[in-house]
Formats: structure tokens, C-alpha cells, sequence
């Protein structure tokens, strides 16, 4: 299935999430290259909501660009599979060798603001990430690393302490919280 099926069959889970389908398809409908960093507009990328096995823990680093915790994730830099880009940020990001996803359905959807930045030397005008999470399960007893170029720190948080150390208010009431409740539920129906 492609990308653009994926996003269509996906059923959102609030408003926010129907909204942002809505746009995401939209936008790829008129754009031939909104997996690339080339559009300045806005382009995909992929996160991961990863937990522990109990689902009691997620897994974050600390963000040098958004001097944060964050979940994990990056650009779709032409790789229309999300959910490979998602697992390959995720071993890149934290080191963990033993981590999955668990599932290769999209977990959520959400468009997120990046404000204009400097990276590699180079200015970055402020635009959209069209963002697709999928949940994934890592080891927690994989030894940690810090990708320096990234973060700053890598730890593993409960549910409810990944939502306290955030700075991004905006990203712990409308998606970490969201990510955290939706876990707690399919752990409940699993």
C-alpha cells in the first residue's frame, strides 16, 4: 500500500487528527515532493511513540534544536515507507539494537511548525512537518547513546513523567498526552 492509502485508511482519533489527514492528503495531492526536505513548505516525516514492553515507559531523547525531551524521529528525505524511517531514527537517535515497531499501522497523525533554524551552517525557513507516528517496543535494557548532532540526552520516562519533563507545552497537550492515553488503552485491549 502506498503512503497516500495509508493516510486515507487511517481513522484519526480526535479532531486534530482529522484536520491534519485532511491537509496531509490535500497537500499530497498537489505536491510531487513532499517527502523531500527540498520543499520548504512543508514534507513528511516520521516519529516514534516508543515504549517499554509493559507500556509503562517511553523512550525520549533531549533535542539539541528544540532544547527539550522529544519524542523520536526525522525527515522522510525521499523514503515513502514512514515506518522504516521511524525505526532507523529511532536505533540512530538512542542506539537501541533490540526495538520494533509494533506495529506497521500508523499510530497517529499530526502536523507540526518548525520555526526557521540554523542547521550544518545554514539557514532553515521555518515550515510543516507532515508527521506519521507509528508505536514501537525497544529493550530497556539496551545500553543508551547519545547522537551528539541531535541530542544531548537519551532516558527512558514514565507515561506520566514523559508529559512533566517536555518544555513543549504545546506537544505535551496535544500529542504526547494523546500518544500516552492511546498506549494506555491498546495495552488495556491487547
Amino acid at each position: 500500500m502506498s503512503l497516500f492509502q495509508d493516510i486515507q485508511n487511517y481513522t484519526p482519533e480526535n479532531e486534530q487528527e482529522a484536520r491534519d489527514r485532511e491537509v496531509m492528503l490535500q497537500f499530497m495531492s498537489h505536491s510531487r515532493d513532499y517527502l523531500n526536505r527540498s520543499n520548504m513548505i512543508a514534507h513528511f516525516s516520521a516519529s516514534t511513540w516508543t515504549v517499554n514492553k509493559e507500556r509503562t515507559k517511553t523512550l525520549m531523547a533531549y533535542h539539541n534544536l528544540y532544547d527539550s525531551w522529544a519524542w523520536l524521529g526525522g525527515h522522510a528525505d525521499g523514503e515513502e515507507d514512514l515506518g522504516a524511517v521511524a525505526l532507523r531514527e529511532l536505533r540512530e537517535e538512542t542506539g537501541v539494537t533490540h526495538a520494533a515497531l509494533v506495529s506497521r499501522e500508523i499510530f497517529s497523525l499530526e502536523i507540526l511548525t518548525v520555526d526557521g533554524h540554523i542547521k550544518r551552517g545554514a539557514y532553515v525557513p521555518s515550515h510543516l512537518h507532515l508527521n506519521v507516528t507509528y508505536l514501537a517496543e525497544a529493550d530497556e535494557q539496551d545500553p543508551l547513546t547519545v547522537n551528539e548532532a541531535e541530542n544531548q540526552a537519551v532516558a527512558w520516562w514514565s507515561l506520566e513523567d514523559a508529559l512533566k519533563v517536555s518544555k513543549e507545552a504545546w506537544m505535551v497537550e496535544h500529542i504526547y498526552k494523546k500518544l500516552a492515553e492511546k498506549c494506555r488503552r491498546w495495552h488495556l485491549s491487547a
